[in-house]
């Protein structure tokens, strides 16, 4: 099985730590810019940079970038329609929350970019698991009936790509004769999910589930349960993992990496940051804050090691995807293909900062999977 990589766009800033950029929670922590005798700085995610990041993963080799969604963030869409022309065959895998745009015109919007792009862009939909997040969009549907609302987004965004259109009328839309503008090729679809209600939309209407980085015992649940709903709608979900990458020739030089990220947090930040995500109805969330046990002080770096060379240091700070591949090269690769071995064929990877772990990455664990089979030659 050949595995596919992804990168990831920093549209709220980047740095060497685990505060002021990347999802990082609290926002106003770590925006002073590093002290004058520190590359620490923080990195503002304009055009320029962002252009960097999106051309290091292209050259790389990676597939696609995805590109967040979300209030600290900029604006998705707009980013990736900005990097079109800065890149040749990179693809976007831009995230949305369905509530928040009308079916009709997201299917507008994907033909275009498909064509302006050449067919380039990826859909990741993400339902919103932050009330405080989905109230700042006026969005006050409760979480399970997100669900419920995305299958029917999802049905009518599909139709709207067919020479049929969509005509359809449900709890959340009524359309009639919802169509594309022109004929264009339909994205993509990832979602990820970890609640009961999360399974039968994955199933029916998406392409690639995307689960955040649990032990590969964990996620080979996952894989199993949504394995079983999608062969009861008669369809084929392929399964992709969302990791954040801290590798090195040796592993002592990784973990030390993994320790002077610790080593910058105050306890206090922590504790914050911790209570900040324990407001979160999301279950991957939860899943994420139990893997680190609520912890906000530590010895080491190991003291977080879930599984070997599967680090939840991240999420002590970081919303979403809170755990990390640490190690030497070797030791990275062989966690990836432990995730392959139950079924993951697609990592969307990132690291602190951007343009420098893909590198270490792409340099360093790359070239062993190829040679161990599950990379093309030449990619």
């Amino acid at each position: 099985m050949a595995l596919t990589f992804d990168w990831f766009l920093p549209t709220t800033g980047d740095s060497r730590a685990l505060v002021g950029g990347g999802h990082s929670v609290p926002s106003d922590l770590g925006r002073a810019g590093g002290s004058i005798d520190t590359a620490g700085r923080f990195r503002e995610p304009d055009l320029r940079y962002l252009a960097q990041v999106a051309r290091t993963a292209e050259d790389l080799g990676f597939d696609a970038v995805l590109t967040p969604t979300g209030t600290p963030c900029e604006d998705a869409w707009v980013v990736a329609s900005a990097l079109i022309p800065q890149t040749e065959r990179l693809k976007f895998l831009v995230a949305l929350r369905p509530g928040l745009i009308s079916p009709t015109l997201l299917a507008q919007m994907s033909s275009t970019f498909q064509r302006l792009s050449d067919n380039r862009l990826l859909l990741n939909v993400v339902v919103g698991g932050d009330p405080s997040e989905q109230l700042r969009f006026g969005d006050r549907v409760a979480k399970d009936d997100r669900y419920a609302r995305a299958a029917e987004f999802l049905q009518v965004f599909r139709e709207a790509f067919t020479e049929a259109g969509s005509s359809f009328t449900g709890d959340y839309y009524d359309v009639e004769d919802a169509r594309t503008r022109r004929p264009a090729p339909v994205p993509e679809i990832y979602l990820g999910g970890s609640s009961a209600a999360a399974g039968p939309v994955t199933a029916a209407h998406t392409d690639v589930y995307l689960t955040w980085g649990e032990p590969p015992a964990a996620v080979a649940e996952k894989i199993a349960w949504i394995r079983k709903l999608a062969d009861e709608e008669g369809r084929t979900v392929r399964f992709g993992v969302r990791l954040h990458t801290i590798s090195r020739d040796h592993s002592e030089q990784a973990w030390q990496i993994a320790d002077a990220m610790l080593a910058e947090l105050d306890p206090a930040d922590v504790a914050k940051a911790q209570e900040a995500l324990a407001s979160s109805e999301s279950e991957g969330q939860k899943r994420m804050r139990e893997l680190h046990g609520g912890l906000t002080t530590y010895t080491d770096a190991r003291q977080l090691e879930v599984h070997p060379a599967l680090w939840s240091g991240i999420g002590l700070m970081r919303s979403g995807a809170g755990t990390a591949l640490v190690g030497s090269h070797t030791e990275v690769a062989d966690l990836i293909e432990e995730y392959a071995a139950v079924g993951i064929e697609e990592f969307v990877m990132s690291g602190y900062p951007h343009i420098e772990e893909a590198y270490w990455f792409a340099e360093g664990v790359l070239p062993i999977l190829r040679r161990r089979g599950l990379l093309p030659t030449g990619t």
